[in-house]
């Protein structure tokens, strides 16, 4: 893994850990200012724009937003521009795929895209032709 991957991850694990405590501050800090900005929660319509984004993060962290937890990373790095691949996990709940895409502002890696859905399980809950 390169020394890029490896900082994409840890940008990925900043933002799970800010929505497990539900640190909006943090959440905030994590996302791109200078790049436009769009996500996307399960069975939520596509949100865009920076204002309606950090809204919808304010909304769902003062809520009783869950337990998450992140699982299956992987990090793929072109240029400026990274995505994570990875599942979501939820006590109780189905299985979520996500992507998280990350740009670089000022040396750092910022999410600026973040859609998230759920998966048809099976007995393996991955898909064909995935890696484990």
């Amino acid at each position: 893994m390169s020394p890029e991957e490896i900082a994409v991850l840890d940008a990925n694990s900043a933002f799970y850990r800010a929505f497990a405590r539900r640190d909006l501050e943090a959440m905030e800090a994590l996302w791109a200012t200078g790049a436009p900005v769009a996500c996307v929660h399960p069975g939520w319509d596509a949100l865009r724009g920076r204002e309606a984004v950090m809204a919808s993060w304010e909304s769902l962290l003062a809520g009783d937003a869950p337990a998450i937890s992140c699982s299956s990373a992987s990090a793929h790095v072109a240029g400026d521009v990274a995505w994570v691949l990875c599942r979501e996990r939820i006590p109780g709940a189905p299985v979520v795929a996500a992507t998280n895409v990350f740009v670089r502002e000022h040396g750092e890696w910022r999410i600026c895209h973040h859609h998230a859905g759920l998966v048809a399980q099976g007995e393996d809950e991955r898909p064909p032709g995935a890696q484990a």
